[in-house]
């Protein structure tokens, strides 16, 4: 047999790229580390079904109409806060970059003392509001005391909205940033205003980078609307409490709070994940977009 000959037979007895592959995927670590981590959810599961908890209670409150009722402030109070934390972030967010320096100042000042101060101290304090000013009067517009305009709710909203607004501010302005340079000046080549060219190309692709951001932001907003609770807003934690001071069942009221939060987020967290495939469309290759988001925001494809 010759040299070569024999270098053949021996190369044709080494195992293959693709043997070697699945060899490699056969580590025993892998099996020991999920075996550890399956062992540990059963333990943890074992330990929440047996331990003083009256799962019957939490499948009894679950449905109650006064935590329903809640659950529904708390989503009205999600609701109205992010509007006004986006729309906040948005203006703002444009007078950071404003040639301005008044605007930029102003976009500044508003950013470094929402930022800097905790959420639950804003909401104290626009809930006590009146203390500062007794009265809300605008000539010709309204004249009436600062206690019955800021209630519970409208002190939640602001005071969430507000404090997300500083947020989103940086982030809007960030997006703003990254928006190639050329595809303004070629807007402007093209003859488009200042004004068109925000709406028309900046805007549309800011939304498109930032979204994610703004899933992120719903679903926090939704877990700290229960700070509303600290100001006797009753919404759903409130609603919770106030039946757990009487009957006692503290532990599974929260956990009937826990469960609608997560089903709660889950929900965001779907809408983001169609969101965020609807306005990606156009830059993810092979990605394609839901027909019922499709319909619903009724755009057509080139």
């Amino acid at each position: 047999m010759t040299q070569t000959a024999k270098q053949i037979t021996d190369a044709s007895r080494l195992p293959s790229a693709e043997g070697l592959r699945r060899r490699a995927l056969r580590h025993p670590g892998h099996w020991i580390g999920g075996a550890v981590i399956v062992a540990l959810l059963a333990l943890l599961v074992r330990s929440f079904a047996t331990g003083n908890i009256q799962w019957a209670v939490v499948g009894e409150f679950l449905t109650a109409p006064t935590i329903i009722r809640g659950f529904g402030w708390t989503l009205m109070i999600t609701a109205a806060a992010l509007v006004l934390g986006i729309v906040l972030g948005f203006v703002f967010g444009m007078m950071r970059l404003s040639a301005n320096p008044v605007m930029r100042g102003t976009a500044a000042l508003y950013v470094w003392i929402f930022r800097g101060t905790p959420v639950l101290l804003q909401l104290l304090i626009w809930f006590n509001i009146a203390l500062v000013f007794p009265t809300l009067y605008i000539p010709g517009l309204i004249d009436a005391k600062m206690v019955a305009v800021v209630t519970p709710f409208v002190a939640a909203v602001i005071g969430l909205g507000v404090n997300e607004g500083s947020y989103l501010t940086e982030v809007v302005r960030g997006g703003i940033q990254s928006v190639d340079r050329g595809q303004v000046e070629a807007a402007h080549t093209l003859g488009m205003t200042p004004v068109q060219t925000m709406r028309r190309i900046i805007l549309p692709q800011t939304i498109r980078m930032i979204l994610p951001v703004l899933g992120n932001s719903a679903a926090g907003m939704l877990k700290f609307s229960s700070l509303a609770a600290t100001i006797s807003m009753t919404e759903m934690l409130n609603a919770a409490q106030r039946i757990y001071f009487i009957n006692g069942a503290v532990i599974e009221l929260l956990f009937v709070c826990a469960i609608w939060y997560l089903a709660g987020t889950t929900v965001l967290s779907v809408i983001q994940y169609y969101l965020e495939r609807h306005f990606g469309r156009s830059t993810v290759v092979g990605a394609r977009p839901s027909r019922g988001l499709r319909s619903f925001f009724k755009t057509r494809e080139a």
